[in-house]
This record gives C-alpha cells, structure tokens and sequence, in this order.
C-alpha cells in the first residue's frame, strides 16, 4: 500500500501556516504573482526574530548582522549562501570586514513574497 500524498498536497501541507517560517520551503514564484501589500509584508516581519526591517514601500526586507572579524564575517557569508542555493532563492549582500547587510525581494514579482521571509527566517538561525 502507497501512503504518499500526491505532490500537490504535500505542498500545501508543507507550507501551512502553522508551520515555523524556518521550516518552510520556497516556491517557485509563478508568472503574473503579485508582491505582498504592505499589510501582509508588516504582519509576516512580526514572525521574523527581531532585527529585520522592511523599506518603506515594504518591496524589501532587510537586516545588518555584525562580527568579530572578516573570517566570521564571510562563514556566516558561505552559510547563506548554501541555504539560499538550497531554496533557489538568492538575497543581496552588502559585505565588509565584520558586517553584511542582507536584502532579501523578490525580483520575479517586484516585491516580497512569502519566500523573502522563510529565507529571512533561515538566515537569522544561522547566527542563533
């Protein structure tokens, strides 16, 4: 007997909203999506840790991580980079000696998606 779900299903199961945004999985995003409102963008950054903001047209999330030093600073930078390569969903950073700024949007829709806050989510476990 097959007890596995059909793909579908097991998408939308995995994307429940119960579910913690860092264990969730991005999707590919889907031609003619529309950006979070601002609305939706400020009610999911309350489910970020602190530290992370939006611009303010809410087509941006981003957040500023220090260290002690360039090789703490480029471990956290590789890390994020294996994880965004893992989700196929890739942030801009912003990289000096002990700081990198990281920007997460998603170009595909002009703004955010829910794929800019499970990455979000998934960046900030990097550094605990």
């Amino acid at each position: 007997m097959n007890d596995q779900k059909p793909l579908e299903q097991q998408s939308s199961e995995q994307q429940s909203s119960e579910q913690p945004l860092s264990e969730k999985h991005c999707l590919p995003c889907e031609g003619g999506a529309q950006p979070m409102t601002k609305e939706q963008a400020q009610q999911a950054l309350a489910e970020l840790n602190s530290g992370w903001d939006l611009d303010t047209e809410a087509r941006c999330l981003q957040r500023e991580f220090r260290f002690k030093g360039y090789n703490k600073t480029i471990g956290f930078v590789n890390a994020l980079a294996w994880i965004a390569n893992a989700e196929g969903h890739h942030p801009d950073l912003q990289v000096s000696y002990d700081c990198c700024v990281v920007r997460w949007t998603t170009h595909a829709v002009g703004g955010l998606s829910e794929n800019d806050f499970i990455c979000a989510a998934k960046t900030s476990r990097l550094v605990g």
